[in-house]
């Protein structure tokens, strides 16, 4: 028997080898068809993205693996009968037709294979980047920080700009981090809610100031605040801020918001969620530190010594720029402001704002009460409205549910609240973490809570202010005394999402 002349494809007759080219070819099929599919209709899926780009490459290689596996078995099977005719190595000899039409055919599936996997590896490297692989993907997970992305200011920036950013290191670390999250999501262990802040999240300024410059930001910026009170007539509210980004020049106040980002300010949180600051570092240009300690939590020497000092950057304030949750009543007054929803029906803020911050089980369960809810008010206690209202009431319920599809997950336990957001004050304590009046340093000096340290009031309009007068101050919508300077905003605030929390009855 002279296996020299023995064509080198009877080798892969076999189970292995034809099973192995069969996956080969079903995979290549797919993946062209899949990639071809996308292209013509530029429908991007997350769950097809997973099968072109990581299922049906992984059973390219898995088919084409496992042909010369089949091979070397035959061939090994063959050798054990004749051992002094077959060589341990297969020779290559060009001068042989089989084995030249092999080699060539070897030499243009290899350029196929290598061309097929290169393009699946790059739309695959393209995909892990891409906003529907880090939202729709985990779906159940991600769907609460996905959704606040996607009715954000940031929606058109991708998720790998600012929770990687450039460079390999990053990317390396952001994967590894991934493959625990993907474990957590197959083993179901991951926390409901997510747990924030991220531990570890590169720096701001290697990623949120590629396109903001906090130190160039010199003047103010206007923001006329505009809340709807929850009464009968929704009544109309509006406060005219100048916020003092950049600050105002030859005034006490000419540092502006943004000094905290042009000077090196350090704090130690003795909470995961950094709300509560009882020390901060302040370093002079000059290099001159300042320490403030909280007069009713200080520090000892060893703590401060022992405790994870923080550098601030733009996330300590900025904490939410993307990902933002908004209470009901804010999002009422959105509604009111946009015309989406009709101001003049009565109480609706009001009772829209209760619906919304009851406990349900799902987002069916509470799509539903809000339909009934709204429904049942207006028919018991508006019944001629009801009926001449009935678009306007339809159209409310169409956008009270909305609203309650954008901040409230009762599968991840997330609702607008879950998250504080450090900007502002209103709903959590934000800038009164530092600026409470109650930090001071060994020379005396207090982190004031002078309102207009932050912003100046241009005007304001409301029930309990006679038109024309000229405000320089914020007026409380109710007399609440001195409470306005003692108390936070948030501690009465927070829990129920309204301009007023209680807002007086609705009942006709």
């Amino acid at each position: 028997m002279n296996n020299s002349k023995t064509p080198i494809t009877r080798y892969l007759y076999n189970p292995i080898s034809l099973a192995g080219i069969v996956l080969a070819a079903v995979a290549t099929g797919l993946i062209i068809a899949f990639l071809a599919m996308e292209m013509i209709t530029g429908v991007e899926n997350p769950y097809l993205g997973l099968l072109v780009y990581f299922a049906f490459p992984g059973m390219l290689i898995l088919g084409l693996l496992l042909v010369p596996v089949g091979g070397f078995r035959v061939r090994a099977k063959m050798r054990s009968g004749a051992p002094e005719e077959i060589p341990p190595f297969p020779r290559i000899d060009l001068n042989d037709t089989h084995k030249r039409r092999f080699f060539i055919f070897f030499v243009v599936a290899t350029f196929i294979f290598v061309l097929i996997v290169s393009i699946a590896s790059i739309k695959g490297f393209e995909f892990t980047e891409s906003t529907t692989f880090c939202g729709e993907l985990c779906h159940q997970v991600m769907s609460p920080e996905h959704t606040a992305w996607s009715n954000s200011p940031h929606a058109k920036v991708k998720c790998v700009e600012c929770h990687v950013g450039p460079g390999a290191e990053w990317y390396v670390k952001a994967k590894i981090s991934g493959l625990r999250q993907v474990y957590a999501v197959l083993s179901h262990t991951f926390p409901t809610p997510i747990e924030t802040p991220i531990e570890n999240l590169r720096p701001a300024r290697d990623t949120c100031e590629h396109c903001h410059w906090p130190e160039k930001f010199y003047s103010g910026r206007q923001k006329v605040f505009y809340h709807y009170a929850p009464n009968e007539f929704n009544t109309q509210r509006e406060v005219n801020l100048l916020i003092n980004i950049g600050g105002t020049p030859k005034t006490p106040h000419a540092k502006g918001i943004h000094w905290h980002i042009g000077s090196e300010v350090t704090y130690i949180a003795t909470d995961k969620k950094r709300l509560e600051i009882p020390y901060i570092s302040v370093k002079d240009k000059d290099g001159k530190v300042t320490d403030y300690m909280s007069t009713e939590k200080p520090l000892t020497k060893e703590q401060i010594a022992k405790a994870k000092k923080r550098l601030m950057d733009c996330t300590d304030c900025h904490n939410r720029p993307t990902h933002i949750y908004r209470s009901p009543g804010q999002e009422m007054d959105e509604n009111f402001v946009s015309g989406h929803i009709d101001a003049s029906l009565p109480y609706v803020k009001k009772v829209a704002v209760e619906l919304l911050t009851k406990p349900y089980k799902n987002v069916a369960e509470a799509k539903t009460a809000i339909a009934t809810g709204l429904h049942d008010y207006y028919n018991k206690n508006y019944p001629k409205l009801a009926a001449e209202k009935a678009a306007a009431i339809n159209k409310a319920v169409e956008e009270v549910q909305a609203i309650y599809g954008r901040n409230f997950f009762p599968e991840m336990k997330v609702s607008w609240n879950t998250y504080p957001n450090h900007i502002g004050h209103f709903y959590t304590p934000g800038c009164f973490r530092c600026h409470d009046g109650k930090h001071k340093s060994p020379q005396g000096k207090v982190i004031s809570k002078d309102c207009n340290l932050c912003h100046t009031v241009l005007s304001q309009k409301q029930e309990n202010i006679p038109a024309g007068t000229t405000v320089k101050n914020f007026v409380h919508p109710v007399d609440i005394g001195n409470e306005i300077y003692t108390t936070n905003c948030s501690e009465c605030h927070s829990a129920g999402g309204e301009d007023i929390p209680g807002g007086g009855s609705h009942e006709k």
